[in-house]
């Protein structure tokens, strides 16, 4: 008797180990199985399983040490019961509260644009489309990203909200989880690459079921890059550029590493700080700047001026650099949509193509004769 029993008691044991061996298995490969589909952002993993998707978010602000990852049910979708830990969301939604206008880009390449319901700050977004709805009342104000409305929020009840961080500290978006809605950090601003940011529409695709529509899209600015690219290298020449302006005494221009920085390195300029490492901006005194900027070739991107008499009005020092002399000095802040947004702002994440195309064509016009420049414009 004491030896049956200790074989079936043997048995059990070896039964839950084995079972537990193969739950564990089943659900840490779950992401080896299934080939990531994002290829270029770094800060975005998408995982497309029979019934869910796995969606992970690894940067949603700079340095942030945690993974973030959401389940995206479809319907009768069976979700592991090692993933039910992590934030589920039904899709497709059918609602959204958005809060960058990097959001909005995306919406409107969907097709999806009439399921935002929610925004802080609706003077930003530029969208014809979207003004449209924010005027007939469809698009509700919600303040301030970092201190949104709750209460008009949790109202509106949307299937989804869409958050950014800029820091581990974001009480807002905390408060509506616990009033039970569905929150998920979106990281598309924090990447680097121009062809990374422009895949973040991805993202907007599985949580819409519009997966295959975000690739084709995506393919089409990814050619239209690697195009513009090709004919980049074709430059004989490579101008000397100088970037951004004064603010307060300090003049911040992008570091080497940067998202602009790499733009017009794509383009075939000489930027003036290519070797300065870091993503973010350096800050500079004007004597630091006008030492090594003061024969720049081209002025690109001279804050939110809008003429050349504004800028010397500010600051008559600007005069004395080449590039204002000789009225090389291109922004994208003369673009604004209806109630003062920077068209730039909203779009140019999702267009790198037009980015790039706009600094060939005032970098090298002789490559691209018949373009017109989309998002720039040179300052008079």
């Amino acid at each position: 008797m004491n030896t049956f029993l200790n074989r079936f008691i043997c048995s059990l044991i070896l039964i839950t180990i084995w079972s537990c061996k193969k739950e564990s298995t089943s659900t840490t490969t779950s992401d080896q199985k299934v080939e990531n589909s994002i290829q270029h952002a770094k800060d975005l993993e998408i995982y497309k399983h029979k019934g869910y998707s796995i969606i992970k978010v690894k940067n949603p602000w700079p340095n942030a040490n945690k993974v973030f990852t959401y389940i995206l049910q479809e319907k009768n979708g069976i979700i592991p019961d090692s993933l039910k830990e992590h934030t589920t969301i039904q899709v497709p939604i059918k609602s959204v509260v958005a809060t960058s206008t990097t959001h909005i880009s995306s919406l409107v390449m969907l097709e999806v644009e009439n399921t935002l319901i929610g925004f802080p700050h609706l003077d930003y977004i530029s969208s014809e489309k979207v003004r449209k709805n924010i005027d007939s009342g469809k698009v509700k104000e919600l303040g301030n990203n970092q201190t949104l409305n709750v209460e008009v929020a949790i109202d509106l009840a949307p299937s989804v909200i869409i958050g950014y961080g800029l820091d581990n500290h974001n009480p807002s978006l905390d408060n509506l989880e616990k009033s039970g809605l569905k929150v998920i950090l979106n990281g598309d601003w924090n990447e680097q690459s121009p062809l990374g940011k422009a895949e973040w529409i991805k993202f907007f695709g599985a949580l819409y079921g519009k997966e295959k529509e975000a690739n084709v899209l995506f393919k089409s600015i990814k050619d239209e890059y690697e195009n513009a690219l090709t004919i980049a290298k074709k430059a004989k020449s490579h101008p000397t550029v100088l970037a951004g302006a004064m603010f307060e005494e300090i003049w911040y221009v992008p570091q080497g590493q940067s998202w602009g920085s790499l733009f017009l390195k794509d383009a075939g300029a000489s930027y003036l700080w290519a070797n300065e490492i870091g993503t973010g901006g350096l800050s500079l005194s004007f004597e630091k700047v006008f030492e090594k900027a003061q024969n720049a070739d081209f002025w690109i991107g001279p804050g939110q001026f809008n003429s050349l008499e504004e800028m010397v009005k500010t600051n008559p020092h600007y005069a004395q650099f080449k590039a204002f002399k000789t009225k090389q000095v291109y922004s994208y802040s003369l673009k604004k949509g209806k109630t003062g947004g920077l068209i730039y702002f909203e779009e140019s994440p999702n267009r790198p193509d037009l980015v790039l195309k706009d600094l060939i064509k005032i970098l090298h016009p002789e490559l691209l004769t018949d373009y017109e420049l989309h998002f720039f414009q040179k300052l008079n």
